[in-house]
């Protein structure tokens, strides 16, 4: 690999004795807090206290009684108005690979980085119960590791998953993200982005486009997403550019140039801000850590907006690190040959 683990990070890597899955607590008595940086997904149960989350560029509000939800690799800042208290589960695509079990369950994207919604779901009373009731199952069967405690946690958690998604997208058999009630004008926007990203780079092109001022489309994006123009573009590119590291061996010079960056080290500079890592280092480490299964992919480059029973539901899977159960590790899943868009 060309370079070591960045400081301040909390990769999981089994070769070290890592742990696939692991809950832990959560309390940040004030002011500003940056979890270490981690190859594995994560959901944050607030359960009491308010203040801020930083996902890159975006700023989302939380308050008590609220889920969280961040991908691998993602850079966090939370701001405590008052003291924050919860626990947070961790896990690596090895442990659970979310796009088979977004297959299986048929919705795509709708709690981890939409980049067309906001990463939490808000808990009425019952619902609040019910996701603390889950956490401490899944804590208790990792402190206690009886019978087929792997596949207790497994099952566990893909009913916090499935349950959370369902508060997420109203309940119904259907999955519509929050992109599917977004203003028209960033419907729009979605699809111009998928189109366009990999040579329209500047929110002026969108924005001429859609026949809007970037001022106005910038403050539509600010309100609905709390996130900028900017980030949402750069944000589609590196989903692009993680998938054909992880699941291909192309060289980066000719990732970057497909997502329309001519100068490799500008490019390499863009990723390493966002993920922490080198795009060299993403791939080397995590097919290591996967045991090379992520290259058994198919390349496949389907865009990330898909259409849902005909109706305009945007089924949204950015940014997700990892398609397969990897490795041989504790509670790998199987890989469905139909693949799912484009994710990573």
């Amino acid at each position: 690999m060309d370079d070591s683990h960045p400081s301040g990070s909390d990769f999981y890597d089994p070769r070290t004795g890592g742990q696939a899955l692991r809950v832990r607590g959560v309390r940040i008595e004030g002011g500003a807090h940056e979890p270490a940086r981690t190859n594995c997904f994560a959901i944050y149960r607030i359960d009491s206290g308010s203040g801020t989350v930083a996902a890159g560029d975006a700023h989302h509000p939380f308050g008590p009684a609220s889920l969280l939800f961040f991908v691998p690799y993602q850079y966090m800042r939370f701001s405590a108005d008052q003291p924050v208290g919860g626990e947070v589960i961790e896990f690596h695509a090895n442990f659970l690979c979310v796009e088979t079990f977004h297959a299986e369950v048929g919705c795509s994207g709708a709690l981890f980085n939409d980049p067309y919604g906001v990463p939490l779901v808000a808990l009425e009373d019952g619902a609040a119960a019910e996701v603390s009731d889950l956490f401490s199952r899944i804590r208790r069967e990792q402190t206690e590791r009886g019978l087929a405690h792997v596949e207790a946690s497994l099952a566990y958690l893909k009913v916090l998953l499935i349950f959370s998604t369902r508060l997420k997208t109203g309940g119904g058999a259907g999955c519509g993200t929050a992109a599917a009630h977004r203003h028209p004008v960033l419907s729009r926007l979605a699809l111009l982005i998928e189109q366009n990203y990999r040579t329209w780079h500047a929110p002026a092109q969108y924005a001429d486009a859609l026949h809007v001022t970037a001022k106005v489309l910038g403050r539509l994006v600010r309100e609905h997403l709390n996130t900028t123009l900017t980030d949402l573009i750069r944000n589609r590119v590196l989903t692009h550019a993680k998938w054909q590291l992880l699941h291909t061996l192309r060289p980066v010079k000719e990732i970057a140039q497909e997502v329309g960056f001519g100068d490799e080290l500008y490019f390499s500079r863009l990723f390493k801000k966002a993920t922490g890592v080198s795009p060299r280092y993403f791939r080397d480490f995590e097919t290591a850590v996967r045991g090379g299964s992520n290259l058994s992919m198919s390349s496949g480059r389907a865009s990330i907006l898909q259409t849902v029973g005909g109706a305009d539901h945007s089924v949204v899977g950015a940014d997700a690190l990892g398609r397969t159960g990897g490795g041989g590790t504790e509670g790998s899943t199987r890989r469905h040959d139909n693949e799912p868009a484009e994710t990573v």
